[in-house]
């Protein structure tokens, strides 16, 4: 048999090679849902139970304090918002409140961090003072000099414990224990210390997402303010006294009132998507309602009268280093209108048929005299905020959640 006669053999085929594309640590899309974090059982291990919901607890608190603090700081304000707009568009997207409640276990772990670090400097400051009043009464004398040099020995001492305290861990037994040295050395002694804590460190800013939040809040601002500009100001321009002055007035009140109705949803449909045209698609808001007319009523009742007690602290500004005080507050108050707006458009996407012709008539009954109420508090605001005619503008309840923008 000739070598022309051996039998065809297969030619094999180079299977084509999957090229991964490099993926941004930071990117403007919404994160995908992550999966729960089981709790433990209270029957079984109660004290372990309990541990984790004041953890909680101390995380939803720094979050609060963290974004009125957030919101209180000019430009860096926008955070705020978009954090907010973000809680209620997770809940939109994925059903769960829970999802909305972001960050809450690092918040904990963070806040933490700075309330043990400010307890562990109250000596510090004692000492301080102490080094203040003898460098008053004998300049250059030896007991103002042995406090000086105790106060930098303090503060040193200070700084050390602290930072080997982050070192070991962070956590609040950390800054009680006094040999935290001992384990930094041992982690030093097994190699490798830095680059872990240097990658934790920048894990951690990553996992922010401050960009992502900044650019959502700026939208959010963006929207909410091309909505308001136009009857707002026609509400400034009532109080002219000019010739049809107060018609003009009245015209941009009934605006406000059906911008009003749909502003809420418009944003969470933002936060939801990361569009800002999503802040303009009114039929979507229409398909939700009709979807779940009275959970959407709900939300929009409980948001309007988390607004009204707020403009009590519009009266008057407060100084600039408490400036975040009534920001607490704000935040307080707009969180939870938030969660439940977020919840009346999951309850909506979860649907497919609208409801019954009773429930989306029933669902309206309300919604009307809210927003009437809701005009007529931000008419005569103008006349008791600090502000005067330019607080029409500081619409909390969709803007940013401080009492003054310039705070």
């Amino acid at each position: 048999m000739s070598e022309f006669d051996d039998p065809p053999r297969a030619i094999p085929i180079a299977r084509p090679v999957p090229v991964v594309m490099p993926v941004s640590a930071i990117d403007d899309e919404p994160p995908v849902r992550r999966k729960r974090r089981r709790l433990p059982e209270p029957t079984f291990r109660p004290f372990a139970a309990l541990s984790s919901w004041f953890e909680w607890l101390v995380g939803l608190t720094a979050v609060l304090v963290g974004l009125a603090v957030l919101a209180a700081i000019p430009i860096v304000q926008f955070l705020s918002l978009g954090y907010l707009l973000e809680c209620s568009g997770r809940i939109a997207r994925t059903g769960s409140v829970r999802e909305g409640l972001i960050g809450i276990r690092l918040a904990a772990r963070l806040g933490g961090i700075v309330f043990a670090s400010w307890l562990l400097l109250i000596p510090v400051r004692f000492a301080a003072d102490y080094a203040h009043s003898a460098s008053i009464i004998d300049p250059g004398g030896p007991i103002a000099q042995r406090w000086r040099i105790g106060l930098g020995f303090l503060i040193g001492l200070t700084a050390f414990h602290i930072l080997t305290a982050i070192a070991n861990g962070g956590k609040f037994r950390h800054f009680v224990s006094p040999f935290n040295v001992v384990f930094v050395l041992k982690k030093l002694a097994a190699g490798g210390f830095y680059r872990q804590s240097r990658d934790a460190v920048w894990d951690t800013l990553i996992s922010l997402r401050l960009p992502y939040y900044f650019k959502l809040g700026f939208k959010g601002f963006v929207a909410a303010m091309a909505w308001l500009v136009v009857p707002v100001s026609l509400i400034a321009i009532g109080r002219a006294t000019f010739t049809g002055s107060i018609l003009i007035g009245f015209v941009g009140g009934f605006l406000l009132a059906f911008v009003v109705l749909y502003l809420p949803f418009l944003q969470a449909r933002l936060g939801e998507t990361g569009r800002l045209g999503a802040a303009f698609e009114l039929r979507a808001v229409r398909r939700g309602y009709r979807k779940a007319p009275w959970i959407f009523a709900f939300a929009f009742v409980s948001t309007v009268l988390f607004a009204l007690p707020l403009y009590l602290l519009k009266i008057e500004v407060v100084p600039r280093e408490a400036a975040w005080l009534p920001s607490l507050v704000f935040i307080g108050f707009m969180y939870p209108s938030r969660l439940l707006v977020g919840w009346a458009l999951a309850r909506a996407n979860r649907r497919e048929e609208p409801r019954h012709w009773f429930f989306r008539w029933t669902g309206r009954v309300p919604l009307l005299p809210v927003a009437a109420v809701y005009v007529v508090f931000v008419f005569f605001a103008q006349y008791t905020s600090w502000n005067g005619i330019w607080s029409l503008y500081e619409q909390h309840a969709f803007l940013l959640p401080v009492p003054f923008f310039g705070l």
